[in-house]
């Protein structure tokens, strides 16, 4: 298949044009013009390239690419290392970002409601980017983590029980989304999921009354890097594998 005709066709499925987004979302370093495999990851690390090399991967698929708004531009250091591996041999990477977070069947906040077992509902009016919904039936805190564990691979997420009743209305958004505990919070959910969490998280679940599950950066943001791998294998034939580098944070 022709990289050209894949991009495209992914930049219209995720709608890019919709996202004011802090990176260039799509094709990010050009490398050979026709592909048979795909390779997927939530961040083009050195150690993911590395990877991608030794699968002779055409293009590299991930969430987080090279380039950010304000990041030092120059080519130089790991950025050099990271640049040179993808040039040398001539590997596609493609990236994104907020669309991959948003998309309704793809995106990381779908799976997450999959993994959940939630009707979502929508999205918050004051954060976009976080969806929310009801389980079908109320949990206890302990039933609600163990769920979350499942789609964690065991890892125990860090809980802040901000109240004691039941959970039943819950909010979610991959990544590090810490600061919308707040509009979870006054939107009357039980609980709200994100990855990563900050020193005011704590006082913010307890004062609000809400509590807070925090599972992980890297580890919200498995599943959409890899359902639109499937999605890609499944509609092209093209090969796809997923790398995972166990990033803890």
């Amino acid at each position: 298949m022709e990289r050209d005709q894949l991009v495209t066709t992914l930049d219209n499925l995720l709608e890019v044009e919709q996202f004011q987004d802090y990176c260039p979302n799509g094709l990010q370093v050009e490398g050979r013009g026709e592909l048979g495999s795909v390779v997927t990851a939530v961040t083009a690390s050195l150690y993911v390239i590395e990877r991608a090399v030794e699968r002779n991967a055409d293009m590299l698929l991930v969430h987080h690419g090279l380039f950010w708004s304000g990041d030092d531009q120059r080519i130089v250091g790991p950025s050099r290392k990271r640049l040179k591996l993808l040039l040398e041999n001539e590997i596609n990477l493609v990236a994104y970002h907020l669309p991959l977070d948003a998309h309704p069947e793809l995106g990381n906040n779908a799976q997450w409601a999959a993994q959940l077992g939630c009707t979502t509902e929508g999205v918050l009016e004051a954060a976009e980017l976080v969806q929310y919904g009801e389980l079908s039936s109320a949990v206890s805190v302990e039933e609600l983590e163990e769920k979350i564990k499942e789609g964690l691979r065991g890892r125990n997420p860090l809980v802040i029980q901000g109240h004691q009743h039941p959970i039943k209305r819950i909010g979610w958004c991959s990544g590090g989304a810490e600061k919308y505990i707040v509009q979870a919070a006054e939107a009357g959910l039980d609980a709200y999921l994100t990855g990563e969490i900050s020193e005011r998280s704590y006082h913010e679940a307890m004062e609000r009354e809400i509590c807070f599950f925090s599972c992980g950066h890297h580890a919200t943001e498995r599943g959409g890097v890899q359902a639109l791998g499937r999605w890609i294998s499944q509609q092209f034939g093209i090969e796809h594998h997923f790398i995972d580098e166990d990033n803890p944070v």
